[in-house]
C-alpha cells in the first residue's frame, strides 16, 4: 500500500468552513453551559446565605431549637446548632466550585475570542 503524504503533520492544518462552524458552535455551547451552571450555583449560594442569616440569629438565642433540613429528598429534624455548621460547609463548597467555574469560563472565553479572531468570525455579542 502506498503511504499518504505527511505534509499535514509539518504544516499548520487549515480548517474547512464546516470544521470552523462546528468548533465555533462547540465553544459557544461550552460557554453557555458554563454560564448556566454559574447562574444556578450563584442562586444556590444566595439561598444558603439567606438561610444562614436567619439561622445565625436563632443560633445565638436558641441553639437547641429544632429545625428541618431536606437531605436527599428526605426531611430530617435537627437542631439549629447542628445544621448551621453543615450549611456553612455547603456554602463554602459552593463558593469554591463557583470560583473554579468562573475561572474556567474566563479561560474558555479567551479561547473563544482567540478562535473568532483567528478565523475572522463576526458574531453578535452575547450570542
Amino acid at each position: 500500500m502506498a503511504s499518504k503524504s505527511t505534509s499535514k503533520a509539518t504544516a499548520p492544518q487549515k480548517l474547512s468552513d464546516q470544521e470552523i462552524q462546528v468548533s465555533f458552535s462547540r465553544l459557544q455551547n461550552e460557554l453557555q453551559t458554563l454560564a448556566q451552571k454559574i447562574g444556578e450555583l450563584e442562586s444556590e449560594a444566595e439561598e444558603h446565605e439567606l438561610v444562614l442569616t436567619t439561622l445565625n440569629e436563632t443560633l445565638g438565642k436558641e441553639p437547641n431549637r429544632k429545625c428541618f433540613r431536606l437531605i436527599g429528598g428526605v426531611l430530617v429534624e435537627r437542631t439549629v446548632k447542628d445544621v448551621v455548621p453543615a450549611l456553612q460547609t455547603n456554602r463554602n463548597g459552593i463558593q469554591q466550585v463557583l470560583t473554579n467555574l468562573i475561572s474556567q469560563y474566563k479561560s474558555k472565553e479567551t479561547e473563544f475570542n482567540a478562535f473568532t479572531r483567528e478565523h475572522n468570525i463576526k458574531h453578535a455579542p452575547g450570542r
